[in-house]
């Protein structure tokens, strides 16, 4: 006889999740082995007579026929849902049915095969779990989970990456560090002097040196341009590329107490920083290739104020009276003034004696109180009257014979010195007409450079100024570099700092008889940027800057 029906335990709370099982004849001595496990599952069996036994092909039939359909937790009686105990609870509809039926057998609802009260036993399964309503929600949250765990582990991994270059870097800078200590070993065991690595290397011999240049702090960095020193606060700005983006440019802000370091990220399309000038009040100008000019504030290490320029911008410079007040020079040739209370637009713009590129800018006052800009192109020095009537530059006499401008270094806030750095000019072959075109600072490596000069200016008024010495150096091929006039405290002497391509590191001579003076430590790759900065209290420092390193001299 076949089965009669399937049923499962489940409490009405808990509503339909149990599957159908299909009704077996099981003997009697099997249903007592059972009885002791839950929860139990009601099937009708019958006794192995010989009609019932003739029908059990067409029952494994039908459970098959079942199986493929769908899995109806519902009592076949009566079609309401199961129950392990109480009125409904399993196997009770078929004894209710039984008993109508006269209590000897009765037709199974479910399959139509006879049956009697000894055929009901229980079937025991294990327990089903109820599968989840709303898979789809799981598998987003799973892929989003799956995500942001990529992304923090390839966050992770270039930061691993960049921990072991820095310190590839250090065991190599170590290891030189080592080999010069051994040579001055060597030397001292000669009979010479051993000069201590901190201290910089003498290039000359005199007596009354004006000061003396002590390595403070090293930084190392990766893909560096230029920078910017605040010695109040004692806060180091430098720029250039972020770890493993290739297009996205940030600002490493460093301070010198406790030697920690941050990135701050730039507004997009920023692109590279040209230059970096430090204003009172704490905060720093920024003039980016990508035409902007911005104003940040180390306070809160965000950008404040944002100017849109005509050109990209290639210098700034503030106004050490008055932190209102940038100028910025542009790559056509233009300088604009700016007032930081006006946010929309400069207040004037003027246009420059060519369209080469003002790489310097220079805020200073003469000796009369006026207000000036000194600038610097590839056609030499200039002077612009930003307050006068005068909307064009009056260009420093007797600079073009020397070539190509390519650095001007300043006493600030004074002009009284000028020293202007020139390379030789790159003749057009079959035109025979020298090429003005400047090239934007780029880190590639010119071997020993190019033999240039460097050329001490005098101010003799407030509008005149004549050349007052020159002297040779290695200069970069395609930079625009970077130079600095040091005052030196305690006298009326000046020293000139400069970055020698054949060094790899500066070189500083004695103003204005430009007598070497000082070689201070070397770095491997091309000085980019010189900044001198003195703070209210008198500490002076000499940063310097090439693509990788940046060094901080303390000036006593």
């Amino acid at each position: 006889m076949p089965a009669s029906g399937a049923m499962e335990g489940a409490g009405e709370e808990d509503g339909p999740g149990r599957s159908h099982e299909a009704v077996d004849l099981v003997a009697n001595g099997e249903a007592a082995a059972r009885e002791e496990t839950a929860p139990p599952v009601v099937q009708v069996s019958s006794s192995s007579s010989g009609e019932e036994e003739e029908e059990e092909e067409e029952e494994a039939a039908g459970g098959d026929q079942e199986a493929e359909g769908p899995c109806v937790p519902s009592c076949p009686v009566c079609m309401n849902a199961w129950t392990a105990d109480g009125k409904h609870r399993v196997r009770s509809c078929l004894e209710r049915w039984l008993t109508q039926c006269g209590n000897k057998s009765a037709t199974c609802p479910q399959c139509g095969k006879r049956y009697r009260q000894k055929n009901i036993i229980n079937l025991y399964v294990p327990e089903i779990v109820v599968p989840n309503n709303d898979p789809e929600k799981q598998v987003l949250s799973l892929r989003d989970k799956n995500r942001f765990l990529e992304n923090q582990q390839q966050t992770f991994v270039e930061e691993i990456k960049e921990y072991k270059r820095q310190i590839l870097l250090q065991q190599h800078l170590i290891k030189e560090s080592i080999s010069k200590r051994q040579k001055l070993a060597e030397q001292s065991s000669d009979g010479g002097g051993m000069v201590p690595e901190s201290v910089s290397h003498r290039a000359d011999v005199g007596s009354g040196d004006p000061c003396k240049f002590v390595l403070q702090n090293e930084y190392f960095l990766d893909g560096a341009r230029v920078m910017g020193i605040d010695a109040s606060s004692q806060i180091i700005l430098a720029s250039g590329r972020a770890a493993g983006v290739s297009a996205e440019h940030v600002i490493t802000k460093i301070s010198m107490f406790s030697r920690q370091e941050m990135k701050v990220h730039l507004p997009p399309n920023t692109k590279a920083v040209r230059d970096i000038c430090i204003l009172p009040g704490g905060l720093a100008v920024f003039a980016s290739l990508g035409r902007k000019l911005l104003l940040f504030s180390m306070t809160t290490n965000n950008i404040v104020l944002q100017y849109d320029l005509p050109a990209p911008g290639w210098s700034c410079s503030g106004v050490s009276s008055d932190p209102n007040h940038i100028y910025a020079g542009l790559q056509n040739g233009m300088l604009l003034v700016f007032d930081t209370r006006q946010t929309k637009a400069p207040m004037c713009s003027l246009t420059g004696l060519s369209t080469h590129p003002v790489h310097t800018v220079h805020s200073v006052v003469d000796d009369s109180g006026s207000r000036k800009v000194i600038s610097a192109s590839s056609i030499g020095p200039c002077i612009w009257d930003v307050g006068g009537s005068e909307n064009k530059p009056n260009l420093v006499t007797g600079m073009e014979i020397h070539g190509v401008c390519i650095s001007l270094a300043c006493t600030a806030p004074s002009s009284d010195l000028l020293v202007a750095s020139f390379r030789p000019k790159v003749e057009l072959l079959g035109v025979g007409a020298a090429s003005q075109t400047a090239i934007s600072q780029s880190p590639t490596l010119s071997g020993s450079g190019k033999l240039g000069c460097h050329a001490f200016i005098r101010r003799t008024s407030s509008t005149s100024f004549v050349k007052d010495g020159i002297c040779n150096g290695n200069v970069s091929e395609l930079r625009m570099s970077k130079s600095v006039i040091i005052p030196c405290s305690g006298s009326n002497q000046h020293l000139f700092a400069y970055g020698d391509e054949t060094l790899s590191g500066v070189r500083t001579w004695r103003l204005p008889s430009f007598q070497t003076f000082t070689d201070l430590i070397p770095h491997r790759r091309p000085i980019l940027d010189l900044r001198f900065a003195e703070s209210s209290t008198g500490d002076r420092y000499l940063g310097c800057l090439s693509e990788e390193k940046l060094q901080v001299f303390r000036i006593r």
